[in-house]
């Protein structure tokens, strides 16, 4: 389907097309999959050529797993102030697979610059008067090919397509899920609209389908046209990675860019240095030319393994031109396996430093990549990397959370408060001068300039409030000092 004809035939404006052919691009750097690169051929003479597989290293799919690890893992807490709504949204998430998917989608995220949390209701009634009642809360996660801005300021989307495609009796077919802004009629405020269309996947723009016909397919059985969900706020929330995106000449392009957009070049030049490494084993095998006397003896037995590949068995004619009347000769090809061990190093500093990670972060050791398992300190590249990534990551899941507490008290979830404080601590273990850090705050508990329920708080991922119920008996619930040993 031809996604832009159908918006031009809509009316609908978004990002140029060019830009997710970027996307492909970088999608198929993460497979290792490029064409004409992996998959070549190599000319023979006489017009022949041969086609080829090019070894590859993976580094581009390397760096957005260890990006993903690094911010959302499981040592990464979200923490709630009101016990109710925080069992409520804990529960949202594990129903929606949100340890396992949420990583996943950290390095969809790292690989192809965006992707995206839509909250939904599912399997709810509605009465007369417009209540939306049982049901319950889901996510659905997408990555950026599937992600069309139509509105956006400052680099925020506000207004956005969404598409799924599914597949029924071998047919085809996309949903999409437009949320925009629209005034409430006779009242002066506005609301978020959802507007669902279903298209059948053939040539060209598609065939868009009623919604008599998209009730006969299972997958879109109850599926609302149109659906006002009364708030100004979006259902929807954007997850990029905090880098410039100069893969578009529209410096305004809301969307992010993959992780290693600015370091194709160190990937492909990797993946050729360890495709030749490969190469030398394949190429540089000990050969032994044998003439045809030699290969039997005069009772007609073989004097080698006819199985074995390491003999060549040289024509017959062979020594009539020769300088040489030798005839066993052994050849042994030399391996250049510093040369490319070292290349290969040098590279990965390279790659490893254009992604935000610092140099030394891996190293190339027997045929392999392996990743420094040490700690980082607070001012290294990689920590200012992190953390300037985890300023959106934490605006991301706040709103998130909100989002799914919205959406709660929409299908009447009791006791559940929008406003509550919400704390995302991230996984910190890594860091090589927390240890330091945090036995200057005992210090300062000791000597009374930082109270146990501040302490607690920071080093425990617990608001203010809950740290001064949690605390022992033996210290002041008020907040006073006292000393942790």
């Amino acid at each position: 389907m031809d996604i832009f004809s159908y918006f031009r035939n809509k009316g609908i404006d978004t990002l140029d097309p060019t830009f997710y052919r970027r996307i492909e691009v970088w999608r198929s750097w993460y497979n290792s999959n490029v064409r004409k690169f992996h998959r070549y051929k190599i000319y023979r003479g006489n017009g022949s050529s041969v086609n080829c597989t090019r070894y590859s290293l993976g580094m581009a799919k390397k760096v957005c797993e260890d990006m993903a690890d690094l911010l959302l893992n499981e040592k990464v807490t979200i923490t709630i102030a009101d016990q109710a709504t925080d069992k409520f949204v804990k529960d949202v998430l594990e129903s929606n697979t949100w340890e396992e998917l949420g990583n996943e989608y950290q390095e969809w995220k790292a690989a192809l610059g965006t992707v995206a949390y839509v909250v939904h209701i599912k399997d709810a009634t509605v009465d007369e008067a417009g209540n939306m009642t049982g049901g319950s809360v889901g996510i659905n996660y997408v990555e950026a090919a599937h992600i069309y801005p139509t509105s956006w300021q400052n680099k925020v989307i506000t207004e956005c397509i969404f598409t799924f495609p599914k597949t029924y009796k071998r047919k085809k077919y996309v949903h999409l899920q437009y949320h925009k802004i629209e005034d409430v009629p006779g009242e002066n405020r506005s609301q978020y609209v959802i507007e669902n269309s279903v298209v059948e996947n053939t040539a060209g723009a598609g065939t868009e389908l009623t919604p008599e016909q998209w009730e006969e397919i299972p997958a879109f059985s109850g599926l609302a046209e149109r659906i006002e969900t009364g708030s100004d706020q979006p259902l929807f929330i954007i997850d990029r990675l905090n880098m410039v995106n100069n893969a578009d000449e529209d410096t305004t392009n809301p969307m992010g860019v993959a992780l290693f957009a600015n370091a194709i070049d160190v990937v492909r030049k990797i993946d050729l240095e360890y495709d030749s490494y490969a190469n030398e084993f394949s190429l540089g095998r000990k050969r032994i030319f044998v003439a045809p006397e030699m290969l039997t003896t005069h009772n007609g037995d073989a004097v080698f393994d006819p199985n074995d590949s390491v003999f060549y068995e040289l024509p017959e004619d062979y020594f009539k031109n020769a300088d040489s009347k030798e005839a066993i000769h052994e050849v042994n090809m030399e391996l250049r396996i510093e040369e490319h061990s070292q290349a290969i190093n040098d590279d990965l500093n390279w790659m490893s430093l254009k992604c935000g990670f610092g140099t030394e972060r891996y190293k190339f050791e027997g045929g392999g990549v392996k990743t420094a398992t040490e700690v980082i300190s607070e001012n290294s590249d990689m920590y200012r990397s992190l953390t300037k990534h985890e300023l959106v990551l934490n605006r991301v899941l706040i709103q998130l959370v909100r989002t799914i507490i919205r959406a709660g008290i929409s299908i009447g979830i009791p006791g559940l408060q929008e406003n509550t404080d919400i704390i995302i601590n991230f996984d910190d273990s890594i860091i090589e001068d927390k240890t330091t850090e945090r036995l200057n705050d005992r210090q300062d508990v000791a000597m009374g300039a930082m109270g146990v329920d501040e302490y607690r708080a920071k080093w425990m991922g617990e608001t203010l409030e809950d740290a001064r119920k949690n605390l022992p008996e033996q210290f002041d619930n008020s907040g006073g000092g006292g000393v942790i040993h």
